[in-house]
């Protein structure tokens, strides 16, 4: 049966008990609204075929309710302390696989073991899914979302609580401020949406922020479109560093020996764009065409330092 003790009393009195308090730079704020929980779990649409990844599993009880529809559950937390009470709140269950460890090897890379594991309840059954349902922690929510849509397998849907500001880059239209490579990279392969908005208050300890729950569906026939996803990452990180300064220029720059005037003015007519056009007023399916024709042309793309 599913915990319903992810209460504030009752997460004080653990703590207290453990003599322990939640940890900032893990980015640990409990989701302690149960109604919230149920929510996050119904909309991730959880069934006896799905493989959930979990990230940060706090005390369990997100954990319990997926375990209590999912093939297995993966579930992830880079603190001891929390880790050990978690295990004493599922021991119950035996389709949870806890792992004590960070979920990224690196900024760009996901745990190589998590990713195994995760491999291994899949093939265990055929017609498995792979899921992620999470309350993220604030400090990785961008690179976990970012990088399981490069990942092998990639999640059939993420649904996570995420910060406000995140979610609305996230699910930005062109044209908008929110509008980013991040929104481009998720927008060229899912459908997304925000599920619901959530205040500070939900949390213990409370943010300093608005929350959100947000739900994104892989679209097969969005990510056929892109020829090469990795290609395509790099050229959305690049351009969207100069977001605000005209294309022309930014393109003239990044491919500085690799494509002239002349190249660029083909481009630029091929496409229908305007000197004046800027990269954050052009639509996802522009962006993706506009790196066919990069890659076409055998044009590499040079991250700057800090992006690497």
């Amino acid at each position: 049966m599913t915990s319903a003790r992810q209460t504030v009393s009752y997460l004080t009195s653990r703590f207290r008990e453990a003599g322990i308090r939640p940890e900032i730079r893990h980015g640990q704020n409990f989701l302690v609204d149960l109604n919230l929980l149920d929510l996050l779990a119904d909309a991730a649409q959880i069934t006896e075929d799905d493989v959930v990844l979990e990230v940060g599993t706090g005390l369990g009880s997100l954990t319990s309710r997926l375990a209590e529809r999912a093939a297995e559950v993966v579930t992830i937390e880079i603190d001891e302390r929390l880790a050990a009470m978690a295990e004493e709140e599922l021991e119950d269950f035996d389709n949870v696989t806890l792992v004590l460890r960070d979920a990224l090897e690196s900024k760009h890379k996901l745990s190589t073991e998590v990713m195994d594991i995760v491999r291994a309840k899949l093939a265990e059954a055929p017609g498995r899914r792979f899921k992620l349902a999470a309350n993220l922690p604030y400090n990785v929510a961008t690179l976990i979302i970012s990088n399981l849509l490069a990942s092998d397998p990639c999640p059939v849907s993420m649904t996570v609580t995420i910060q406000k500001e995140l979610a609305d880059r996230i699910v930005a239209p062109h044209g908008t401020k929110d509008y980013s490579g991040l929104s481009i990279w998720v927008q060229s392969q899912c459908e997304a949406k925000i599920v619901r908005i959530i205040p500070p208050q939900v949390f213990w300890p409370p943010p300093k922020v608005h929350s959100a729950i947000l739900h994104l569906e892989h679209s097969q026939a969005l990510a056929s479109q892109l020829r090469d996803p990795a290609y395509f990452h790099s050229f959305i990180r690049a351009i969207f560093l100069h977001r605000r300064k005209f294309l022309r220029g930014v393109l003239a720059k990044l491919f500085d020996g690799q494509l002239t005037k002349n190249d660029i003015d083909q481009l630029f007519v091929e496409k229908q764009l305007t000197p004046e056009t800027r990269a954050e007023e052009l639509p996802v399916a522009t962006l993706v065409e506009l790196s066919h024709w990069l890659l076409d042309r055998g044009l590499k793309v040079e991250l700057a330092s800090d992006q690497k």
